[in-house]
């Protein structure tokens, strides 16, 4: 929006009946042209962040996943028609960038549940856009969704970045990044005498021991499809979600040594 604004203002001062505002029209222009160079490098040191905050981690949530989930989250923002608004793009790139900085599953340090916060106010992001980005990153969990929240009413900026990361869970990606996540911990593949647990509270799904990989299927990413927020990730998840139980099918029956 802000480059269409300069674009306007660029071929309002060619217009003669305008030229006594001309002073007025430049003075905005410089100044959108000032806030596009610093969104820009705003963008490009959350990127060095993730880059550096995330390079520990296994490729299950790694940089990759989250520049995959930045992405996802700006092709659907336009889809749901958020592309009209500057601040609204702004404030999903950089929530779709951050939001596994911090991430339960990797924190070595409690500081490091603060980076996030910490890097908005060194960036000088104003309060108000600030906190719109933290509520979002906060929110986006799966953990955060198991008891449920009927009746809630979410924002499409929320949805947008929320369905983005949930569709990199699921799908070919997702299918990798569960096994490679399981590796990581060394869970079991898969063991039938171990059932999935269906009916998890938000204590349950954080404890991991004991499980398998194939389980995280059943207990998290066949549910995700019908969790998505936007019409544009429902779109989406439909195939991804297809590809899943496609797999999974084959999954069991060379397991059993059927195919």
């Amino acid at each position: 929006m802000l480059t269409s604004l300069s674009l306007f203002f660029t071929r309002t001062t060619s217009t003669p009946q305008l030229l006594h505002i001309r002073p007025v029209i430049n003075v905005c222009r410089r100044r959108i042209q000032e806030l596009e160079r610093e969104m820009n490098a705003i963008v490009k040191d959350a990127e060095k962040l993730v880059a550096s905050a995330m390079g520990g981690n296994d490729a299950s949530h790694d940089a990759s996943h989250a520049f995959r989930v930045r992405d996802l989250a700006l092709s659907l923002a336009h889809e749901e028609g958020l592309s009209s608004s500057s601040e609204t793009m702004e404030i999903v790139e950089l929530a779709a960038l951050l939001h596994d900085i911090g991430d339960y599953k990797y924190v070595k340090d409690p500081s490091d549940e603060t980076i996030v916060e910490r890097f908005l106010e060194e960036m000088g992001v104003e309060e108000r856009k600030k906190r719109r980005i933290l509520r979002l990153i906060k929110g986006m969990g799966f953990k955060e969704e198991i008891t449920g929240h009927p009746g809630r009413e979410y924002s499409v900026e929320f949805g947008v970045v929320q369905d983005a990361d949930r569709l990199d869970a699921i799908g070919a990606v997702g299918i990798a990044r569960c096994f490679t996540f399981g590796g990581s911990r060394n869970q079991v593949l898969h063991d039938p005498a171990i059932q999935p647990r269906l009916d998890l509270s938000k204590g349950q799904y954080t404890k991991k021991d004991g499980q398998t990989t194939i389980n995280h299927f059943h207990e998290k990413l066949l549910k995700l499809k019908d969790l998505m927020k936007t019409k544009a990730g429902q779109r989406r998840a439909e195939k991804r979600h297809k590809f899943m139980e496609e797999f999974l099918k084959e999954f069991y029956e060379e397991w059993d040594g059927k195919a």
